[in-house]
């Protein structure tokens, strides 16, 4: 699957199947956010506390961090970096890869530990890949549950007529 931002969109399902997913690995890891980017740096989702800064420009951010480490892995021989973390004195945060197209993006504290998280992001992650394969091959294919918005044009000339 090719890296970088494709047009896709997700059906009102898919976001409440995400939303529901993220909240359970939340609950499950004791972390306070979660936050899903896209590589191209655009917010898809955040659960959980709310962010004390401006989750769009961290959106930005995020997908840079994970751009430019993706070019220090290949210096160093690796394909990629499918893992980050970033530790501070109160605060820390893990990413992941999903699907190399979206980055989960986890912010937690003192109560959890970096392992736990680690433990709980893993599975976390498969069910989230399952979610955004089904996205973009129904995006590719055409098929599966029409577009909201796809007949709203010949609505509105109908209701005009």
């Amino acid at each position: 699957m090719p890296v970088g931002a494709t047009s896709w969109s997700f059906t009102e399902d898919d976001f409440g199947a995400i939303n529901r997913l993220l909240q359970r690995f939340l609950y499950d890891s004791n972390a306070r956010c979660a936050l899903l980017v896209d590589r191209s740096g655009q917010l898809v989702t955040t659960v959980g506390e709310k962010p004390n800064f401006d989750a769009t420009a961290f959106a930005t951010l995020t997908a840079a961090d994970f751009s430019a480490n993706d070019q220090l892995a290949k210096l160093i021989g690796e394909t990629d970096f499918n893992t980050l973390f970033h530790q501070g004195e109160r605060e820390s945060m893990l990413l992941a890869d999903v699907v190399r197209r979206v980055i989960l993006v986890v912010l937690f504290d003192n109560r959890t530990t970096l392992g736990l998280v680690r433990l709980k992001m893993r599975q976390t992650v498969e069910d989230l890949s399952k979610v955004f394969d089904e996205v973009f091959s129904r995006g590719q294919s055409g098929a599966g549950k029409p577009n909201v918005l796809a007949d709203a044009d010949d609505e509105i000339d109908r209701l005009f007529q």
